[in-house]
């Protein structure tokens, strides 16, 4: 990897792997492993800052991990948060050179917040659900990574990295960490078929998101029964469900099918029918080589688990020699 620039990405290990996670980031991450020094990370530390179950985390840790190597990312580039704990050092020491006042107007909090609060008043809201950008920081700057993948919606996020990195390198008087820039890329946006009107989320339930490796069948139900319109709406104007529906045939590369289909749709012998048939072969088409990956993968459960384990701890290297040298120029013993 010498000479290549350094990518750091992350997911959290909650829910399944969805198509809009799939078409979000991990599709991007991918095709970015033959440009650039790629690390993703499965971060189940940020997976503790909302409500948990211990054993379901550690099983979705592993879960997440092995679909991600079904999905195409080399497990050379791969790390499970908790095996590499200099990121949660970093986050403390850089949490000291962050202030209140930056962590309050994080708008995720509060969106996060809301929601654990409209479920249940009487929720639990943890100081790490507030303090966890910060953690989200030292994951990034600990490997020096140059570009972060990121969509709009993160961009926030990215410019405190920049802003606590920006501090550090002032307070300890050396330009030590570069500041990461965001890698932006063409990101589909997916909408749930159920409400086309809300993102694609395992939060919302089954109901709202399609699960990459979900029997062929369940994923045809799931898009036979997508929401669409009465059939009123016309060319050049297009109901939410029906572009949600075009957006997932695009993004599955059938783009012969998706212009042969947006041509019927304009000349208005389009049938909603026909495009979820074809929306629906082209996704179960797509992730069959998953599937079948994945079951290579858990066959092979207890290898693949120490392989995983082990480029975690060649990717530890990295952090601990980082982690060393900010030591020395904080001033710590």
């Amino acid at each position: 990897m010498e000479g290549k620039e350094q990518v750091l990405s992350c997911i959290q290990p909650t829910g399944n792997v969805h198509l809009g996670r799939y078409f979000g980031a991990i599709q991007n991450w991918v095709a970015l492993q033959e440009k650039y020094d790629c690390i993703y990370g499965v971060v189940n530390y940020h997976g503790m800052t909302t409500p948990f179950d211990p054993q379901k985390l550690r099983t979705l840790t592993w879960d997440v991990a092995f679909r991600l190597m079904a999905c195409g990312l080399d497990v050379n580039n791969i790390f499970i948060h908790s095996l590499v704990p200099e990121h949660t050092e970093l986050a403390w020491i850089l949490s000291c050179m962050t202030s209140y006042g930056e962590l309050t107007r994080m708008t995720q909090f509060k969106d996060k917040s809301l929601q654990i609060s409209e479920s249940n008043k009487d929720a639990f809201i943890s100081t790490g659900l507030f303090t966890y950008p910060v953690l989200q920081a030292a994951d990034i700057i600990i490997y020096h990574a140059r570009y972060v993948p990121v969509g709009k919606d993160q961009e926030q996020h990215l410019e405190l990295t920049r802003n606590i990195a920006t501090r550090f390198n002032h307070v300890v008087k050396k330009e030590y960490f570069p500041l990461p820039e965001p890698l932006y890329t063409e990101i589909p946006k997916v909408m749930s078929t159920a409400d086309p009107t809300r993102k694609m989320s395992a939060s919302l339930g089954e109901k709202h998101n399609i699960d990459v490796f979900a029997d062929p069948n369940r994923i045809r139900k799931q898009i036979m029964s997508a929401v669409t319109d009465s059939g009123d709406v016309s060319y050049p104007d297009m109901s939410p469900g029906v572009e949600n529906l075009f957006s997932l045939l695009k993004a599955s590369g059938y783009t012969e099918t998706y212009t042969d289909l947006i041509h019927q749709y304009q000349s208005g012998t389009l049938g909603y029918g026909q495009l979820k048939e074809e929306v629906a072969n082209a996704i179960i088409e797509m992730t069959e080589p998953f599937r079948q990956k994945l079951l290579i993968l858990n066959a092979d459960n207890r290898a693949v688990k120490e392989q995983i384990k082990q480029s975690s701890a060649k990717i530890r290297e990295r952090a601990q020699k980082t982690l060393k040298e900010v030591r020395e120029l904080s001033g710590l013993i």
